[in-house]
């Protein structure tokens, strides 16, 4: 059984980060990384995100499995048609990965190869369904299986994005077609966060807030400009613009972020880009 899915159950605040894979052959620096991660539950590994290409995540999320961490394979719907899709999550159930976070992609157009052709046969929604569909033992073909899967399998979410109630209605989707838990985007806004929860309370699905570290108001005014569903607030902005070290005040905005959590979710996502070693900051009381 998932490790987190035991945590999230049994009520535990539960914190979560992630690896992109090397862009290249050689595991050791992403192993580094992990080593890092001592305080997270579990370890979420990219596929190829942003379209910039890199190695399969399956293949780092079975070398964490062999070394005791707790792997959250993303997978996303551009790069492959249902087939393959139903192929790479049984295989991924074969090397005991036992986490799953289902996701649409990014268009290759904003990636490194911008020539590659994008699949989207499925959306992330009609894949939890077909994830849900293997759980029960069959594939998506309604064909029976000879072992089903045992997956914890968990979707996307952007409180921040607009028109909110198309993104609430996308939710609840979601909820119906197997969602476990949801993993947010950046969230910068209490009140965003509060009506998040409103709609998923009922339905009992953990919630990880995603915790983003502004590392400076270029980085912020990036974010604002570029990233769909990400929305960092003009006073925040100006508290990293007059900050003389904008860095630790970026430390400071998201423990108050994880602070938001502990009272109104079910855990965080760190997005620390590279400083892990700020982590312990970020969730201290």
């Amino acid at each position: 059984m998932s490790r987190l899915r035991e945590k999230l159950l049994s009520g535990q605040f539960v914190t979560t980060a992630e690896i992109a894979p090397p862009k290249g052959a050689d595991i050791a620096s992403a192993l580094i990384t992990a080593n890092k991660l001592n305080l997270v539950d579990a370890i979420n590994i990219t596929d190829n995100q942003g379209a910039c290409m890199r190695m399969a995540p399956v293949a780092l999320a079975r070398v964490l499995v062999e070394n005791g961490y707790e792997p959250i394979l993303q997978i996303t719907c551009r790069d492959r048609n249902r087939l393959a899709l139903q192929s790479d999550i049984l295989g991924a159930s074969a090397l005991g990965i036992k986490n799953l976070l289902i996701l649409t992609g990014d268009h290759p157009g904003f990636g490194d190869h911008t020539a590659a052709r994008p699949v989207f046969d499925l959306d992330s929604v009609q894949l939890l369904k077909g994830v849900s569909d293997l759980k029960s033992g069959h594939d998506m073909a309604g064909n029976p299986l000879d072992c089903r899967p045992d997956f914890f399998a968990g979707a996307a979410a952007a409180p921040a994005a607009e028109p909110r109630d198309l993104v609430m209605f996308k939710i609840k989707k979601k909820i119906s077609c197997g969602a476990e838990f949801f993993q947010t985007q950046a969230v910068f806004n209490r009140s965003q966060i509060e009506t998040f929860m409103n709609v998923v309370s009922g339905a009992h699905v953990p919630v990880l807030l995603g915790v983003l570290l502004l590392k400076g108001p270029r980085m912020a005014r990036y974010l604002n400009d570029h990233i769909p569903g990400v929305h960092v607030p003009d006073e925040l902005i100006k508290r990293l613009d007059d900050a003389s070290d904008p860095l630790t005040e970026g430390v400071l905005i998201a423990r108050e972020m994880v602070s938001w959590a502990r009272e109104l979710c079910q855990g965080v996502h760190l997005m620390t880009f590279g400083r892990e070693d700020l982590i312990p900051q970020i969730l201290a009381d």
